[in-house]
């Protein structure tokens, strides 16, 4: 292939900057490009996979002409830029990056989702997590998804489809994960493969047919400090070994810790299995009285069974912005003085909290909100909207949780404007 100019099927870019989601930009007459494997300041030659919208196109490098001084080998054979793109597994879409300019690249993406969809001016850090820059970001994540096709063959998606690689290796999965992973060995009858290694206990490989069904498995223990939490086989956990410890300690810090009372109506949100709300109990006492929120009920159960030890907290099975609703609705003098008092821990999915919720919690008028985020363009646009109606931005720490991917994870505190 001509390395001169644009040809029939291709198109040479450059690349300018950082998008969210994984894609850097270019431009084309005129027209912004979303281009994967590349990176700002690199010359590619690619070609264009998506011209249905007016406002950018998109598409895949076929060619690194000029490489940036940040570009490595990639950390995972299966997803260098020498395959073609759709045999390039997903996953690692960074991993082609050296390990601390990823980390300024996701600071640029947060910092800039701040400014642009929150109206927040803010510089933060991207730090790395225990071990991390030691292991060059490798040999991470506890928790694998696989996939299987219809010959029975397992391996991750490719980048940005449905379409399983078959792969000799996971770079980014612990070495319990990598040794169990059923790669090369054909899985027939199955959709997806679920390879975990819990930090207590045996490693596991569960399979889940096409119709959604898997082995019910017994609950999984893991361990963050000296406290163990059960969680369901299927249930959410954080993928990054130290991730759960590396979020405890960080919304343990950030609160204010004179503005925290134990006897307040202090609330987890989107609690999951009790993570966040054992962080406050373990910090300010067995008498803190604490409620998390959770819709799925497995989780809620077991952060029942998880917080037993606090006489003051309970689990409540319930979608957060019906919660919350009724809360505003509802509540009485009494209850209304004590969540004036309270710290709320928030951990919404990815697309975050939303307004709904962020109205009814300032309804609420909490001494501290500490907003735990896995999306920086959703936490943007939901601080932006408590800051508009009155609660600013105190604190903010990023940690890069999911090394040789776009991923991060966020820790904010915000508290009134007028305290």
């Amino acid at each position: 292939m001509s390395i001169s100019g644009d040809t029939a099927d291709s198109i040479v870019l450059e690349i300018s900057n950082v998008a969210h989601g994984g894609v850097f930009v270019a431009r084309h007459e005129g027209r912004v490009v979303f281009v994967p494997d590349t990176m700002p300041g690199e010359t590619v030659r690619a070609r264009i996979t998506d011209d249905s919208k007016k406002s950018f196109w998109r598409a895949e490098t076929l060619e690194v002409l000029t490489p940036a001084p940040e570009r490595v080998p990639h950390i995972w054979s299966a997803a260098a830029i020498d395959r073609a793109p759709d045999e390039r597994a997903g996953g690692a879409e960074f991993g082609h990056i050296a390990l601390p300019h990823q980390r300024e690249l996701k600071r640029h993406v947060l910092v800039d989702a701040l400014q642009r969809f929150g109206g927040i001016e803010r510089d933060v850090e991207v730090e790395a997590a225990p071990g991390d820059d030691e292991a060059n970001g490798l040999g991470y994540r506890s928790r694998v998804s696989l996939h299987v096709d219809e010959e029975g063959r397992v391996g991750p998606f490719a980048a940005r489809s449905h379409r399983v690689v078959p792969v000799d290796d996971l770079p980014l999965a612990t070495s319990a994960v990598q040794q169990a992973a059923p790669l090369g060995t054909p899985m027939p009858g199955l959709e997806r493969v679920d390879v975990i290694a819990p930090s207590v206990g045996a490693t596991r490989v569960v399979g889940t047919d096409p119709d959604g069904r898997r082995r019910a498995g017994e609950p999984l223990v893991e361990r963050v400090g000296t406290r163990e939490f059960q969680v369901a086989e299927e249930g959410f956990w954080q993928v990054h070994r130290h991730a759960a410890d590396v979020l405890t300690r960080a919304v343990q810090d950030i609160l204010v810790d004179d503005e925290f009372d134990p006897q307040a109506f202090n609330l987890d949100l989107y609690g999951g299995v009790g993570l966040f709300a054992a962080a406050l109990g373990d910090k300010f006492g067995r008498t803190t009285r604490i409620t998390t929120v959770e819709s799925e009920t497995t989780a809620t159960d077991w952060a029942a069974e998880n917080l037993a030890e606090w006489v003051g907290a309970q689990a409540i099975t319930d979608r957060v912005d019906r919660y919350l609703q009724r809360l505003v609705r509802s509540v009485g003098a009494s209850e209304r003085r004590r969540l004036q008092a309270a710290t709320i821990v928030l951990d919404p999915p990815r697309s975050g909290a939303g307004k709904n919720v962020v109205s009814a919690l300032v309804d609420l008028h909490p001494a501290q909100i500490v907003y735990v985020a896995c999306d920086p363009v959703a936490l943007a646009r939901d601080l932006g909207s408590f800051r508009d109606a009155g609660y600013e931005l105190d604190r903010l720490r990023a940690f890069d949780l999911f090394p040789h991917t776009h991923h991060l994870e966020s820790v904010a505190l915000l508290r009134p404007t007028n305290r």
